[in-house]
């Protein structure tokens, strides 16, 4: 099975100084998702969780939405000449009577590790109606203080990060804090997958109770993905998109941007971010 890292060797220049080393890369392959059989789409991914990433996928995509409708997951033999095994194709199974939206049947995707859009024909095919409606009752209150602690402990967490320095990270926390789920991958939407496809095959759907911390910036996919998992609070330590923005005001979605020590930019559903009376709101031009 391919290995979360490799070894390349590299040529490095330190002060004028040139050497040859061997260096740790984080690997990076296909991944063909196919459904029942079908070929569904490709990912270029990080090999492992594999199964939990196909999971996620369909969660996002809204083929899935409990652990009753998945009925197996799947290696398939690879696209070796003598038919052995790459572990870069897996096919997932629906339980009996599940009903498959439309839009899986209807196209292919191509997403690459930057960008898990790439490929879909327009928005309105990534607009999926959401099984688990943003509602948590009573609604998440998360102090500034609990929120500017999460980049550091998502950084803590990402081992192969500090062998590789090229992967990003997605954790799930619960509403004190603590740590439920930690995926690194080369795709950030794929790490995102990975969270939701292990809370899917766990029974845990919706994840109505958590906050989603991601590396890098917030896309529209990354909410979406929230969105559909039902996660009320994404946060992230980079800039939302304009769209992503919009898709939170939509849904209810809590999304923090550039969270970075103490500071961060609340884009939507500040009800669930508890500032205190005194803190004074002003308004710039």
């Amino acid at each position: 099975m391919g290995r979360v890292t490799e070894r390349r060797k590299v040529i490095r220049i330190r002060d004028g100084h040139v050497s040859t080393r061997p260096d740790t890369l984080v690997a990076e392959e296909p991944l063909e998702i196919r459904l029942n059989g079908k070929p569904l789409a490709i990912t270029m991914r990080t090999p492992g969780d594999d199964f939990a990433l196909a999971a996620g996928f369909l969660v996002s995509e809204g083929v899935l939405g409990g652990a009753d409708d998945l009925q197996t997951i799947v290696y398939c033999a690879g696209a070796t000449a003598d038919g052995s095994n790459t572990y870069n194709v897996v096919d997932v199974r629906t339980t009996p009577g599940v009903v498959l939206p439309d839009i899986t049947l209807e196209r292919n995707v191509y997403t690459t590790s930057s960008c898990g859009l790439c490929g879909k024909a327009s928005l309105d095919a990534v607009r999926t109606t959401a099984r688990f409606p943003i509602a948590d009752a009573p609604p998440l209150r998360l102090t500034p203080e609990l929120l500017s602690s999460l980049p550091d402990r998502l950084r803590e967490d990402q081992r192969v990060f500090d062998r590789t320095g090229g992967l990003h990270a997605a954790a799930l926390f619960d509403e004190e804090g603590h740590l439920v789920d930690i995926r690194e991958d080369v795709g950030r939407h794929n790490a995102v997958d990975k969270l939701v496809g292990r809370a899917l095959q766990s029974g845990d759907l919706p994840l109505s109770r958590s906050v989603l911390m991601v590396s890098g910036r917030a896309s529209f996919e990354l909410a979406q993905k929230a969105v559909m998992a039902g996660i009320p609070v994404l946060a992230a330590v980079s800039a939302p998109s304009s769209l992503a923005v919009d898709l939170a005001a939509e849904t209810g979605l809590t999304l923090i941007g550039f969270l970075r020590g103490a500071s961060m930019n609340v884009y939507a559903g500040e009800h669930r971010v508890a500032l205190r009376a005194t803190t004074a709101v002003t308004q710039a031009g």
